[in-house]
């Protein structure tokens, strides 16, 4: 399978629909919160598909062309992975007709969305499982969960004992999967979205349906309904599997984010971060390490500011990263205007649209960085080489290049200015006798006679020179 041709330019940015921005009051549950509040596993903020609308105009401004949503399909709480009907919006999100607007306004605007897709469990609420709680051995839909044994206790506290549900949380009975109308529910699902105008799939937990002929048969429907369609799968570790096998165009790639905030937190030297991230790349085949979704943060994670400990410095060089590495750089919503959040809920934080509460400097960062990303396709799609560090000042340096056009990267983790010179030879810059920094002014002569440039570099700070 070979990932959709887009898929290489994405800037992807990741919306959690209950704490974006309240575009329609009329669909508010009767008892939500106050915007902003402290998030809370059960508490809804308001966040709907039309405040997405509402707001894209602020998308475009930043310069992103992908959105991907956390489950938008009824459920009974604010995070939504414990689907109801996955063939209806959630009502407090808005409606089809909804739906159908935002897909359109966004490719009106050259945006592709991605649903979240979460076939490994549902809710309490969906219709088989209300169906066995109904009605237990005779039930119609006795084999669509893992039953141990009847009656079933979902709802007093403790963990599952009854039925297989993820984690042992009662309120996620796990599918059975192996059962054949609900594998066929389930593809009619992944058939369904696309039809309506999906660009494609990010799939949870699909480790947990660790079957070959699954993942293989869902492929082929979504590809055959828009062979155009982008697949990726939550997968934490890196596993060569998921994407030699033809499943998934990419994965969520929280390895290459753990190896990132090592280096800037300085708990591992630059050498073993470059051998990491190289190593990353080459264990998955070309035409996928370009469809990996490289993240800074996530619903499931810290935010990028609070695992950092607000140093705006690292900050930035994190995005510098993720927007001239390899692979299709994500923007978890507010991480871009220096939004705080530790571990689930607290990384769920409701959008504070009042500019004040912004940091509009690391802002206007990331917007040059997107710029520099969309202008150059060497940062997108150029081949990458990793050059020399100097683990005593925490330095590193990479190039990317296409047809004859090279980058290098330099990033100075330190809390110091540092001299340092980029060993360039093995790199034809064609005679050229000096490099500009495309996000500052500096620029820096190449030394002919031994292929180095000598640079002075700040702390915490990094280069883009061509």
């Amino acid at each position: 399978m070979t990932p959709p041709s887009w898929i290489k330019n994405a800037i992807i940015y990741q919306i959690f629909p209950d704490r974006f921005y309240n575009g329609d009051s009329t669909n508010d549950p009767e008892n939500i919160q106050n915007w902003g509040s402290k998030p809370t596993l059960w508490g809804f903020q308001g966040g709907d598909l039309f405040g997405i609308i509402q707001k894209l105009d602020y998308l475009i401004d930043l310069g992103i062309n992908t959105i991907y949503l956390n489950p938008i399909f009824k459920a009974a709480s604010n995070h939504r992975y414990d689907t109801i009907d996955y063939f209806q919006v959630d009502p407090n999100l808005g409606t089809m007709e909804t739906f159908h607007e935002l897909i359109n306004a966004a490719h009106k605007n050259e945006i592709k969305v991605i649903l979240d897709g979460v076939f490994n469990h549902t809710g309490r609420g969906f219709f088989a499982f209300n169906d066995l709680l109904e009605n237990e051995e005779n039930s119609s839909y006795r084999y669509w969960y893992h039953v141990y044994h009847f009656p079933i206790d979902a709802y007093s506290p403790g963990k599952a004992k009854d039925y297989a549900a993820w984690w042992g949380f009662k309120s996620l009975p796990k599918l059975n999967t192996d059962h054949q109308p609900v594998r066929d529910y389930l593809f009619s699902v992944a058939k369904y979205w696309i039809e309506q105008g999906a660009d494609g799939w990010r799939l949870d937990v699909p480790n947990e349906i660790d079957d070959d002929s699954f993942w293989s048969e869902f492929q082929n429907i979504v590809r055959k309904t828009n062979p155009d369609a982008y697949i990726c799968g939550e997968i934490w570790e890196a596993d060569t599997k998921w994407v030699e096998k033809g499943y998934f165009d990419g994965l969520m790639n929280y390895p290459l984010r753990s190896a990132l905030i090592d280096v800037l937190s300085r708990k591992i030297s630059p050498t073993t971060f470059l051998q990491l991230t190289n190593n990353l790349l080459k264990i998955y085949p070309l035409e996928n390490r370009f469809a990996m979704f490289n993240l800074l943060g996530s619903h499931d994670t810290e935010r990028i500011r609070t695992i950092l400990h607000d140093d705006f410095g690292l900050i930035r060089l994190a995005f510098l990263f993720i927007f001239t590495f390899i692979g299709a750089p994500v923007i978890y919503y507010g991480d871009e205007i220096g939004t705080r959040g530790g571990k689930d809920p607290e990384c769920r934080r409701a959008f504070p649209w009042d500019p004040y509460q912004w940091d509009l400097h690391l802002q206007q960062t990331i917007e040059k960085f997107i710029q520099i990303r969309r202008i150059f396709p060497a940062l997108r799609v150029g081949e990458f080489i990793p050059l020399n560090t100097d683990d005593e000042k925490d330095i590193f340096s990479f190039a990317r290049i296409y047809e004859k056009n090279i980058f290098i990267m330099v990033f100075n983790c330190s809390d110091k200015s540092q001299t340092f010179e980029i060993k360039i030879d093995g790199l034809d810059f064609d005679n050229k006798k000096r490099l500009n920094n495309l996000i500052g002014e500096e620029f820096f002569a190449i030394n002919q006679s031994n292929y180095k440039i000598p640079i002075s570099i700040p702390p915490k700070n990094g280069f883009i020179l061509h």
